[in-house]
C-alpha cells in the first residue's frame, strides 16, 4: 500500500499508513501471524492428555482454529471435535478473532451434545479468555491446554484441518463467506455421516459415536522413560496409539 500511494504522489511512511488505517479501522487483507497468540493477562492451564486412554464419547473435546483463504481475502473457522469418535460436534466461520464465535461454537456442541470431562484447546487468547474458560468452569468440565510449540497435543483436531482442506476447501475454492458456510455444512455432515476413519476400523464418527465401539485415542508421551507412569483409564477397550 505505501508503494501504491508514493506513486500516487501521496507523501507516507509505514508509520503513518498504519496509523490512518486504525483510524478508519482498516486491515490488510492477509492473515495474521498466527491464530493461537497468547493474551499476556490471562491463566493458562496445564495439559493433561499425556498418556492417558481416550476410551469413551464425550471424554474429551477439543477445539482449534484455523484460516481459510477467499477469493478475496480470508476468514477464520473454529471446531469442536470429540477425540473418541473424531466426530465434528459443532462449527463456526467468522471474518474476525473475538472470542465471541469460539464460545458460541462451544455454546451449541454442549447444548446439543452433553457436556465432556476435559476440554482441551492451544493457549490461543480466544480460549484463555474469561468469557471462553468460565463456559466450562460453569459447567464443571476440566479445563486443559495443550503446551506452547506442541502441535501434538492437539493433534486430531490438526488431522482435520489438513482433511478439510485437501478434500474441501482447497478442491472448490470458495470466493465467498457465505459460499463456504454452505459447501462445510454440506463436507462436515459427510465426515460425520459417510467418511470412513482408518482409525476407527473404518466405520464413520457417527456411528462410533452412537455405539460407544471402535474408537478411542492414546497421546503417548515419547519424554517419559516410565511406562508405569501412564493413566490407563480402562483396559477393555481397545485403543488408537498415536506417538508424539
Amino acid at each position: 500500500m505505501i508503494v501504491m500511494l508514493l506513486r500516487q504522489g501521496y507523501p507516507v511512511n509505514r508509520k503513518r499508513v498504519q496509523r490512518l488505517m486504525r483510524l478508519m479501522g482498516l486491515a490488510g487483507m492477509a492473515p495474521g501471524p498466527g491464530t493461537s497468540k497468547p493474551h499476556p493477562g490471562h491463566k493458562i492451564y496445564p495439559y493433561l492428555l499425556r498418556g492417558v486412554y481416550i476410551v469413551r464419547v464425550n471424554q474429551v473435546w477439543s477445539t482449534d482454529i484455523t484460516y481459510v483463504r477467499l477469493a478475496r481475502g480470508f476468514v477464520y473457522l473454529v471446531v469442536v471435535l470429540d477425540w473418541y469418535s473424531r466426530k465434528v460436534l459443532s462449527w463456526r466461520v467468522s471474518n474476525t478473532m473475538e472470542s465471541s464465535f469460539c464460545v458460541n461454537c462451544l455454546e451449541e456442541a454442549l447444548r446439543i451434545y452433553g457436556k465432556p470431562e476435559v476440554f482441551n484447546s492451544d493457549q490461543g487468547s480466544q480460549f484463555t479468555s474469561d468469557v471462553f474458560t468460565k463456559v466450562l468452569i460453569r459447567e464443571g468440565i476440566t479445563i486443559s491446554m495443550d503446551g506452547r510449540g506442541r502441535a501434538y497435543d492437539n493433534i486430531f483436531v490438526e488431522r482435520l484441518w489438513r482433511t478439510v482442506k485437501y478434500e474441501d476447501i482447497y478442491l472448490y475454492g470458495y470466493e465467498e463467506p457465505i459460499i463456504l458456510k454452505k459447501g462445510l455444512k454440506k463436507y462436515f455432515q459427510k465426515y460425520n455421516d459417510e467418511r470412513p476413519h482408518e482409525a476407527l476400523s473404518y466405520k464413520t464418527p457417527n456411528k462410533v459415536y452412537e455405539s460407544g465401539i471402535d474408537g478411542g485415542a492414546w497421546i503417548v508421551d515419547k519424554y517419559k522413560r516410565k511406562v508405569s507412569k501412564v493413566k490407563k483409564l480402562s483396559d477393555s477397550v481397545s485403543t488408537n496409539e498415536v506417538a508424539i
